[in-house]
C-alpha cells in the first residue's frame, strides 16, 4: 500500500471541508504562488529551465483564474460578477501574452491584481460580510 504525501492529504481535507468563501481565498493564494514561481523563472540561466518554469507556472495560474471566472454566477451576482468576469478575462489574456512573449511585466501586473483581490476577499471573510452578490452562489 502506497502512503500519501501528508501535505497532499492535508490539502485534500482542507479543500473538502472549506467554506465556499475560503475556497475562493485558497484559489487566489494558489494563483499567487504559481505567479511568484513563474517570476522566479526569469532568474534562471538555463533556457530550458527558464521556459519550463515560466510556462508551467503561468499555465497553472491561468487555470485557477479560469476556474474563478467559470464559477461566477452572472445571473445573481450583479455588477460585481460582471466586473469580475471582465477582470478575469483581462488577466487570462495578459498571462497568455506574457507567457508567449516571456514578458515579466505582464505577470507582475496580474500578480498585483490577484493580490488585491485576495486581500479584499480575505478582509471580507474576516468581517463576515455577506453582500448578496458575494455570497457562496458565486462559486460552483
Amino acid at each position: 500500500m502506497i502512503s500519501k504525501n501528508p501535505w497532499q492529504s492535508y490539502r485534500q481535507v482542507a479543500t473538502q471541508t472549506a467554506s465556499p468563501g475560503n475556497l475562493v481565498l485558497m484559489l487566489f493564494e494558489g494563483a499567487i504562488g504559481f505567479l511568484e514561481k513563474g517570476l522566479r523563472g526569469f532568474d534562471l540561466e538555463d533556457p530550458l529551465e527558464f521556459n519550463l518554469t515560466v510556462n508551467n507556472n503561468v499555465l497553472r495560474a491561468q487555470a485557477i483564474i479560469n476556474e474563478l471566472n467559470l464559477s461566477l454566477n452572472l445571473r445573481d451576482g450583479g455588477d460585481i460578477a460582471i466586473h469580475l468576469r471582465r477582470l478575469y478575462g483581462y488577466m487570462d489574456r495578459r498571462l497568455q501574452e506574457s507567457n508567449v512573449n516571456k514578458d515579466k511585466a505582464g505577470i507582475e501586473d496580474v500578480l498585483g491584481r490577484v493580490r488585491v483581490l485576495r486581500d479584499t476577499w480575505s478582509e471580507m471573510l474576516q468581517q463576515g460580510v455577506q453582500k448578496p452578490e458575494l455570497r457562496s452562489e458565486m462559486v460552483a
